[in-house]
């Protein structure tokens, strides 16, 4: 009779265990170019621990670091392939999933990280609602820092910088107008190609931050560094709509929140990490060499203007967005500066 009994209550449990499945488990394949061991890589990691500790286990970020996965079209492509669901990208990458968000590249806009700061937090939803409607979710913003270039001869003019083999980002639309606006004749390639191509002389100057030149090696092939910054990099954490809308809503909003935090943590952490590096470079027998003839702001400023005409036309940034930044930038300057010139209390 025991025997039965046991038997019985086996085979129900058995039963109500099959009505009740385990909870799924969702995986995201996440991709970047971010070196194993750098900060940018060691951040991510974090952000993959946190997520599986707040939705049990339920959702897994499985990373590919160090461009293993190929450059940013290449997981692009992949990610509209199902093979991969994110990655983490520059604002190249960005550009060809939603470029108007690339206003906040734009050469010599920037002064400060206060204005940055001031301009993004503007923008946000805005580049957020763009994302989506192309496809993907915005989760993060992050920052590379402000891009500098990097050269084995030094470089304190335009001019120089005609005589130079530099190097394009493949594809970049971006550094494409900013060279075509100097006269620039550069030499275009994947950025996994860079390294090597220092190495073996095809090209000798290259733009990146204090921060990449370090985790990418590629200050150990160049001697000087420019000190006028071209611009500001920006990134962001992104995933496919495919993969987020699949998702169960408590899962959606764990990796908006966790996805948002990292984003600030990855910005505070890459613009301390670029002032050491700034320090490192130096230290390590790098030069900056300061701007010379053909380089004053007027002129800077004339050239960004002429790549932003190009830029326009091809509405590969809207012109309204440019200009809506411009007057934001603007307004931002004046009130601090009447604010700095008001008598205290």
């Amino acid at each position: 009779m025991h025997s039965t009994a046991t038997r019985l209550a086996g085979v129900i449990l058995l039963l109500f265990s099959a009505a009740v499945p385990a909870a799924q488990q969702y995986i995201l394949k996440f991709a970047t170019l971010a070196p194993a061991g750098s900060t940018w890589m060691n951040l991510l990691q974090d952000w993959g621990d946190e997520v599986r500790a707040r939705s049990d286990g339920r959702l897994l970020i499985k990373f590919y670091p160090g461009g293993v996965q190929g450059d940013e079209p290449d997981v692009l492509k992949k990610m509209r392939f199902n093979q991969l669901q994110g990655g983490a990208f520059t604002g190249y990458g960005i550009g060809q999933i939603y470029s108007p968000a690339r206003v906040m590249e734009l050469p010599f806009l920037f002064r400060s990280f206060d204005e940055i700061d001031h301009v993004r937090a503007r923008f946000m939803h805005e580049f957020q609602q763009g994302f989506h409607e192309h496809g993907y979710e915005l989760l993060g913003w992050m920052e590379i820092g402000f891009v500098h270039m990097f050269s084995k001869e030094p470089i304190d003019s335009i001019e120089d910088m005609k005589s130079r083999r530099v190097w394009l980002w493949q594809g970049d639309p971006m550094g494409r107008a900013f060279f075509k606006a100097s006269g620039i004749s550069p030499v275009p390639l994947s950025i996994i190609d860079v390294y090597s191509s220092l190495s073996t002389g095809l090209v000798d100057t290259v733009y990146c931050t204090p921060l990449a030149a370090i985790a990418l090696q590629w200050f150990t092939k160049t001697k000087y560094v420019s000190s006028v910054a071209l611009t500001n990099g920006m990134g962001g954490l992104i995933v496919t709509r495919r993969f987020f809308d699949r998702l169960p809503a408590d899962l959606q909003a764990i990796l908006r929140d966790t996805g948002r935090e990292t984003g600030e943590k990855l910005v505070t952490a890459t613009r301390e990490d670029n002032e050491k590096s700034v320090q490192e470079l130096k230290r390590r027998g790098l030069v900056f060499v300061p701007p010379g003839k053909g380089m004053s702001d007027a002129e800077l400023l004339a050239l960004r203007d002429k790549a932003a005409r190009d830029l326009m036309a091809s509405d590969y940034i809207p012109a309204e967005l440019i200009d809506r930044t411009r007057k934001l930038l603007e307004q931002y300057r004046t009130s601090r500066a009447a604010a700095a010139h008001d008598p205290q209390p």
